[in-house]
This record gives C-alpha cells, structure tokens and sequence, in this order.
C-alpha cells in the first residue's frame, strides 16, 4: 500500500536564528532504482530545500561529492525550478539519514536518478511561494511570477522577497502535480556553471575525510593479514609500545591496531608488532590458479543469457572468426587512501567518513558493534576519488572497531600500501567470441561467452545463478542487428575480495564485443565504422554519435605510416557513447595522440561538468588498458604502489575533443557510459597501425 503523506511532513516551520523560518519541501518518489536481481523496489527519499525569513536558500545535497560534480548538478536543478539565483544558493552535505532514500553514490545514478525529484521540489516551494504573495496582495495567482528570489507582481511591479513569503507560504495546503519548466525556458539547466568544490579546492581549504580533526583525537594504524582470508593466532606488542607516541595497541575482526599520538608513530608502532598470522585456505593461490580455472570453462556452454536465430545453422559461403580476450584483477588506486575518523562514546557513535555510501556505513558499523543504527551518526566528507572503492564500508567498520576496543576517538588511516592491498577489486574476465560474415560482407552470426566472478554473488547471495547475475551486463541487448545471436555466461569463485569498479562489467565486456566487431569488420573487408553503421537501425541514438565520431575525428582520411585509428561504440546508464582513438606505433612505442568523445545523454545539466566526466573516464580507462593489473601471489595482491600499479602520466594523456548531443530526452548517466568504449577503441587503433590484435589487457606491444 503506497503511503500517503500529509501537509504536515510536507512543510515543516521551524525557528532558526534571528527569528526567521525555514520552509522545508518533502519529495517522494518511488520505483526509481531496482534491488539486486532486477527487482523494483520503492524508495521514499526525501531532499530537502530550506528557504529561512531572511531569503536564504539551503539546499541539502544526500549524494557524495568525490570529483564527480554532483554537489553542483543536483543543486541546480533545485534552482532552475525554484527561480532564484544561483549564487544566492548554499549548499550542505548531508549526513546519513534513511529520510533522504538511498544515498549511494554509484553507478552514474545521481543526476538521472533524481532529475525530476528535485525539480519537484524546486517547482512546488516556488508555487506555494506564488500562491502566498497573490493572497497578500489579494490578486489571482496568474497576476504574479517568481524571479531572482522574488514574487512579482504583473500589475504593479511590487515585490516580496522568498524570506518575506515564507511563514505565509508554510501553511498553504500542498499543491499536487506542480507544472515542471518546459526545456527551451531553462535559464540554469544546460549552463556552464563552475562547480562550487572547486575554489577550496584549489585554495586547499577543502576538507577531506583525511583531513578531519576532532578534539581528543588520536591516531591509528592496521596490520592486516597479507593473505584474503587470514586472521591472527597471537602478537606480541612489546616492541611496538615502547616507541615513540605510541599509546595503545588492540585487536579487532580484521587484525591488530596500533594508537599513537601522529599518524607517522601509529605506522612505526604498526611496523614494530610481532603478529604470527594464519594465512588460511588460500594461502598459496595466486593469479595463475585463478586464471587457470577460467580457462578450464573456455569450451563449455554457460547458462544462456540470449538467443536469437540459430548460430548453429550452416549457411554458404560465410567466413569465420573466433578468438579469446581477457582483462585481469583491477585496484580502484584513489588518490586518498581509505580513512575514517571514529568516536566511540557511551554506546554511541560518531564518523567522518569519505563514503560512496553513508548508509551502508551506517548499517555496517550498527551491526559490527552491536549497537541501534539510530546510535551510528555518519558525517559524509569531500573524497580524494572513489571509483566504486568507496562504496564498501571496511575502513569505517575498522575505525569503529578501533575507538570502542581503545575508548578513545581515533583517525584510521591506510598507507598507499594497504590501499592497494587490502581493498576490494574489479574482477578478472575471459571471452569466448565466435561469428561469421557473408561473402557480401553483412555479419550473419555472433556468439559471446563470458567467464567472470560475479560481485553480487561473491558477496551477497551465494545462490545466484549466471543467468540472473549482473555479469552479462554489457553483452545482452546489443543493438546490432545480426541475424543469429548467442550470448551465455558462466560464474566462477575467487577468493580474492571483488566489488564495483567504475562501470564494471561494462567496463571489460564491451572491450572483447567491440573488439570482436572489428575482427568480424575485417573478416568482411569492410570499414570498422560502414560495418558497424549497417548494423544499426536509422532511428538509433547509438548510430548517431557513430556518425558524429566519425565526421568529427576525420575517419577515413590518411594517416602516416605507423598511426591508426580505431572506433568503439557503448551504451549504458541511458546513455549512448562513441569514441575513436588515434594512436602512432613506432619501435613497438605506443602513443595515444587524441581521442574524440561524442556522448549522447539526454538533457545535459551542465556541459562542463559532462566534458569533465569524459576526459575524466578516457584518463581512467586508457590507464586501466595500458598499465593496470592487479595480480595475486600467496593469497595476497603482489603490487603495493603507483611504480607497479601504474597510471597514465601527464605526458601521456591525449588530447581528448568531447561532443555532446543536444536534444531533449531523459537525462542519462555520464560516469560511466564513458569507460566503456575507450580501450576497444584503443585496441582497434592499434590494430590499424601495427595489424597486431590486442585480446589481453593491459597492452603488451611485444
């Protein structure tokens, strides 16, 4: 039974300083994200905006800010419905709250996902606004209009002030099915505006989670087993307490933790501890074992995700190709390793936390103390990078530990190390591809098998089935319209802890599909972008950034000896994506010279903001392709920094040109829509310059 909401949680007055109000707007909204499994669940999140008497309008951002934008995107479409200026706008993060719905920052959700929630909110504060100034000045509400903050009045020009309207607007009935703006009247939605993280930022007085301090703080560091799945027999902790700074030493769920006076004596009293470790079952396992059990599944069939025609069937004359392509073990390597600040006092709880999911932080720590959720508060700080890391809640569950094992308020931080250690990874894949192509040169056949781990049943439901997992995603419901299609998959374990990276599975299965549909391309001795343009029905928005990326990025035209350039196309988050790589081959020398970018993501809210994403996700990717590999020995991971952990240097970068599709349909994510087309449009680059087909990342030339 939905449930109803009265006037009462809908406005609410309350005295703040200097004898104004707040009117506070409560948003529902439902069936707008799906559980695991593709379930429709209801959310009831509410995001509030509070207009107080003197004008001051607050809106409360529930997402996490990590570089992404959102503490500046979710804002404006507030304001745009609102009409009011937006530097007039303030801006609070929220805390942790199950008021606000989900607070999970992920999976490009943010914008799309609240797109018309909060211009709901926005739009109905403005009309009870409207409503409250027409009854004072006894006039029909279509005699006034909402501008800069202010109700105006048609006839005769006089204005009240949102701040002046407020306690009248508070106890107005609720309007139902407020009328949202039509496009082509956006006055906000659609601008450049700076983003408003970024002058602190800049300044270096932007707070990170690393860098809170609380009165009465200590700090706190972490031996943790080198191998996934250890645990400690016994320590000795002699050696360690007599060092410098050092406090206390305790021991917790997941190892023994070191309290100090400065972070840099918690790391030598780290140091200085006697642990004698048992390693547990998977002390020997290492990227081989794991590597190995993939190819044993190779040649089988998997569970059937899609079927289309029958790939079975022989047809004259059709040429054919099959290869295997693989990606390994990927590290999220966010410039800010994992910290949390934790006070621990009287059966209750206090964080600062930089969380993708203050909630899961919440529930989590709940669970590992004992305690009510309603005695866990999580303050959700600036994040130094998330990429999907952030999302699981070990290092606040650590810190939690900590404080309440000490009694003492401690800051938990990771070395750059242990972050790379003891995170949580993206998995490994293989991909079995086999298709064929007429002597006409029009695909006739595609079969895709794909070998992976799966996140959710590694960590949530042991049960769940390859067909129903999320390991498909981006090899089912290709646009391409080839006659015979089959698409199966097959779960395998690891032992080694997985969970999201930007994008996921769509960041490694459109590798081996969009770089199969090349190798198809060539098998037929066509264009890589005519080969694929014939496949897409007219009406595709997928076709269209096709097209665009290929006019824009000069396809077709020569290139010296040694350049190549090769195309890729994605969709995903309700957003459409193609991008070319240039690249020059010299000596076995890799060099990525430039990358277009065209995306296709509904209404653009900022462009800058979009344009930030893109390159951003073309840096991300293109390191991932070229130089990330997490590998595993003894259990444990072997890399520990950025000198085996490589990312892509400043020298290194492209010169990425993004373009952007404007048109009216619904907003789509941005993230993520971009990782996915970037390596096989690398790996396609390549080939055109070398003839060397690159089926195994990260790119080895030799």
């Amino acid at each position: 039974m939905k449930k109803k909401h009265t006037r009462r949680e809908f406005i609410k007055v309350v005295s703040v300083s200097g004898g104004g109000f707040i009117l506070a707007t409560y948003i529902p909204f439902n069936n707008l994200l799906a559980k695991a499994g593709d379930d429709p669940k209801i959310f009831s999140p509410s995001v509030y905006l509070k207009i107080d008497s003197n004008g001051l309008v607050t809106v409360i951002v529930h997402r996490s800010e990590m570089g992404q934008g959102v503490k500046t995107a979710l804002p404006m479409l507030i304001a745009e419905e609102l009409e009011v200026e937006w530097e007039k706008i303030v801006i609070e993060q929220a805390d942790a709250d199950s008021k606000y719905g989900s607070q999970s920052t992920g999976g490009s959700t943010s914008v799309r996902r609240n797109w018309e929630p909060l211009r709901v909110a926005g739009a109905t504060a403005r009309e009870m606004l409207l409503i409250a100034a027409a009854n004072k000045w006894k006039v029909d509400k279509s005699d006034c209009f909402a501008e800069n903050g202010f109700i105006v009045n048609k006839k005769t020009n006089q204005k009240f002030s949102y701040g002046e309207l407020v306690e009248d607007a508070s106890k107005l009935p609720v309007p139902q099915n407020v009328k949202l703006k039509d496009p082509k009247d956006f006055k906000i939605i659609g601008k450049r505006i700076h983003r408003v993280d970024t002058p602190e930022k800049i300044y270096g007085k932007a707070k990170f989670g690393i860098d809170v301090v609380i009165p009465g703080m200590f700090y706190a560091a972490l031996s943790r087993c080198p191998s996934f799945g250890g645990k400690v027999k016994s320590f000795k902790a002699d050696k360690a307490k007599s060092l410098p700074g050092v406090i206390d030493v305790v021991q917790i769920s997941n190892g023994v933790a070191v309290i100090a006076d400065s972070t840099w004596n918690a790391f030598n009293g780290r140091d200085a501890l006697e642990i004698d470790w048992d390693f547990g079952p998977n002390a020997s396992v290492s990227t081989e074992d794991i590597r190995n059990e993939m190819i044993k599944h190779l040649d089988e069939e998997g569970s059937l995700f899609e079927n289309r025609g029958n790939i079975n069937s022989k047809i004259e004359g059709e040429k054919f190709v099959e290869a295997v392509y693989e990606v390994p073990f990927m590290a999220h390597a966010p410039m800010e390793p994992m910290n949390c600040v934790a006070k621990y006092e009287n059966g209750k709880i206090e964080l600062w936390a930089p969380t993708q999911n203050p909630q899961n932080a919440k529930s989590e720590v709940a669970k590992a103390l004992g305690i009510s959720e309603d005695n866990v508060t999580v303050h959700v700080t600036l994040m130094g990078g998330g990429f999907g890391r952030r999302l699981v809640s070990d290092f606040a569950i650590e810190a939690a530990e900590i404080s309440k094992a000490s009694g003492k308020a401690v800051k938990l931080t990771w070395t750059r190390k242990e972050d790379m250690k003891f995170g949580f990874y993206r998995p490994p894949s293989m991909h079995v591809l086999k298709g064929s192509v007429s002597s006409e040169g029009r695909p006739i056949k595609f079969y895709h098998h794909v070998i992976a781990p799966s996140i959710r049943q590694m960590r949530f439901d042991k049960n769940l089935t390859a067909e129903k997992s999320e390991i498909k995603e981006g090899t089912v419901d290709l646009e391409y319209q080839i006659p015979n299609l089959k698409i199966t998959g097959t779960l395998i374990p690891t032992h080694v802890p997985i969970s999201w990276w930007r994008a996921v599975y769509n960041s490694q299965n459109p590798f081996a599909v969009e770089s199969f549909i090349d190798e198809l391309a060539f098998a037929a001795g066509k264009d890589p972008y005519q080969f694929r343009k014939e496949m897409l029905p007219d009406d595709s928005r997928l076709k269209n950034v096709l097209n665009i990326a290929a006019a824009k990025s000069g396809w077709g035209t020569r290139l010296a000896k040694g350049k190549g350039r090769g195309i890729a196309i994605s969709a995903g988050y309700e957003s459409y994506c193609a991008q070319v790589a240039e690249v020059s081959v010299v000596d076995n020398k890799l060099k990525v010279e430039k990358f277009t970018a065209v995306i296709d993501c509904g209404v653009v809210v900022n462009p800058d903001i979009v344009e930030q994403q893109l390159e951003g996700a073309i840096a991300f990717a293109l390191s991932a392709a070229m130089k990330g590999e997490i590998t595993i020995k003894n259990g444990g991971v072997v890399q520990s920094n950025f000198d085996d952990f490589e990312i892509l240097t400043y020298d290194e970068m492209p010169v990425v040109e993004v373009h952007i599709v404007q048109n009216n349909f619904k907003v789509g994510g941005v993230g993520e829509v971009g990782i996915a087309a970037c390596a096989p449009a690398l790996c396609n680059a390549i080939f055109a310059a070398t003839g060397k087909r690159i089926r195994r990342l990260p790119v080895r030339l030799s």
